[in-house]
């Protein structure tokens, strides 16, 4: 099984590599979407820290114009969309090449949502960045719904010296939202797993 594995993620990240060297010549993009990760209130983690890094990577190699973080407050009561932001400000990006999506609460929502954002906001080259395995993940819904979406996917070894960097601090008030309500406690097993089929978007 981990032999198995272990060939599922060698797999993946040498196709990434060959899809972000062939989604970079068409840089740069008008934006790229960066799908959330639950944050807990204290400190991002490994998974949020490599998506921020990864984004201001392309934003400082000029791969990207502006950066949609997207993610609403969906297990803990903070905004991801808008607690990628504070620490992506913290790493010298603009504020005003920073825009959030805070209604998606699944993968496909990430995509779907961000995607409307852009295009309301104009943008016609757009490209999703995250890890290879989301972005094999979402590949099905990009294609049903005819999303003209390329992928940037992370490269590992490209992240890997920003990782053991102190983390900046950030004040998450900003991101917290009122009365929040877990989506574990709002939805039954079945309705998330739909939501992660992309079903619940109307």
């Amino acid at each position: 099984m981990l032999t198995y594995i272990l060939l599922i993620f060698i797999g993946l990240s040498s196709c990434s590599k060959y899809a972000y060297k062939l989604s970079s010549k068409h840089a740069p993009y008008d934006a790229i979407i960066v799908p959330g990760v639950p944050f807990d209130g204290n400190e991002w983690n490994d998974v949020m820290k490599m998506r921020v890094y990864w984004s201001y990577l392309l934003y400082q190699r000029g791969i990207t114009k502006n950066i949609i973080y997207s993610g609403a407050a969906v297990y803990s009561p903070y905004y991801e969309a808008v607690i990628m932001k504070l620490y992506a400000e913290k790493l010298g990006i603009p504020e005003s090449r920073i825009f959030t999506d805070t209604l998606a609460e699944h993968s496909t929502e990430n995509l779907w949502y961000s995607y409307k954002l852009a295009k309301e906001e104009g943008f016609k080259k757009i490209a999703l960045a995250t890890d290879p395995f989301q972005n094999f993940m979402m590949r099905k819904f990009k294609l049903d719904n005819d999303l003209n979406i390329r992928v940037l996917p992370i490269i590992f070894k490209e992240v890997d010296t920003f990782m053991n960097l102190k983390s900046p601090v950030i004040d998450p008030s900003p991101a917290f939202k009122k009365n929040f309500i877990s989506i574990e406690k709002r939805e039954s097993k079945l309705k998330q797993f739909m939501g992660t089929l992309g079903l619940n978007i109307e």
